[in-house]
């Protein structure tokens, strides 16, 4: 068996106005990849090419072991996958929907299926019309769930969720990785969702990946440096420093590589460290993207 849910290798999609350009992503089996990118990045491109809903026009694509988009019928056996634009039958209640989930697959987990229903608080004689936003997608993670997939590709789900629904959306998830060998790939704008639940990231912009690596990681080394530079003070440059806003005695030197020796260089220099702040995943994105449509690199 593959130590990879998913893998894809040079994959290339063109569009009129848009282009999915060289996307290489490793997602080892048994981890949760938050895929953030803004509107239009080329993220839900992505999740439908691994999902066999379009095809590529360059590149290699493998999920669960399964070439795609030959293997397309057997990955999906094995996928649960759930995006912000799916629907239910408003006509048919939500035990009708587990019934017929569970005729279609095998892996339907009954016992776990009713734990989930206590935890979303969903009432299985409710029908879909009657049910609110958030209760729709609580709805549509609880037939995913329940049949026990290997590999989960959720594309936007928090979407339009109030936070106490959110908090219990993303618990179920995170208790779905109770088992080591299942894999989420986790599609989402909201930076506080994925620095939640993911241990990898990997950033997206205008169709390429920008940077993709251990969240930890990345939260450790991302800093801002907070400056106060007298004049005639030039500071000693650094390979990594991302960006410079501000000048004189408001300077502010953001690096995506931070060292306890820059704090040093920049007293040595004459400047006034005033402090080191680590920063959000969410500003750690802003930054990454717009250094990098300024051409500047990393």
């Amino acid at each position: 068996m593959t130590h990879l849910a998913l893998h894809l290798a040079g994959v290339g999609k063109a569009y009129p106005h848009f282009t999915l350009d060289d996307i290489n992503l490793q997602v080892p089996c048994g981890t949760i990849m938050g895929l953030i990118g803004a509107n239009g990045a080329g993220k839900s491109t992505t999740i439908r090419i691994l999902m066999g809903l379009i095809r590529q026009d360059r590149g290699s694509v493998a999920v669960l072991g399964h070439s795609m988009p030959a293997g397309e019928k057997a990955a999906k056996r094995d996928i649960g996958y759930a995006s912000e634009d799916m629907r239910l039958y408003k006509q048919a209640t939500l035990a009708w929907h587990m019934e017929f989930i569970r005729s279609i697959y095998p892996g339907w987990d009954p016992t776990y299926a009713a734990h989930l229903l206590r935890r979303f608080d969903l009432r299985p004689d409710q029908k879909v019309k009657g049910l609110s936003h958030g209760q729709r997608v609580k709805a549509t993670l609880l037939l995913i769930l329940a049949r026990r997939p290997r590999l989960l590709i959720l594309d936007e789900p928090t979407t339009g969720l109030d936070p106490v629904a959110r908090q219990e959306v993303l618990g179920a998830l995170m208790e779905a990785l109770s088992d080591e060998g299942r894999s989420i790939l986790f599609s989402s704008q909201n930076t506080l969702d994925v620095e939640q639940i993911s241990d990898q990231i990997t950033f997206i912009d205008r169709g390429r990946i920008i940077d993709s690596g251990d969240k930890e990681s990345y939260l450790d080394r991302w800093r801002r440096v907070r400056l106060d530079v007298p004049p005639g003070v030039i500071l000693p440059a650094f390979p990594d420093v991302m960006q410079a806003a501000g000048g004189g005695r408001m300077t502010v030197i953001t690096t995506g590589r931070y060292d306890p020796a820059m704090a040093g260089a920049y007293q040595d220099a004459g400047a006034i460290v005033h402090a080191v702040d680590p920063m959000t995943l969410e500003e750690i994105f802003v930054a990454n993207v717009m250094s990098r449509r300024d051409g500047q690199v990393a």
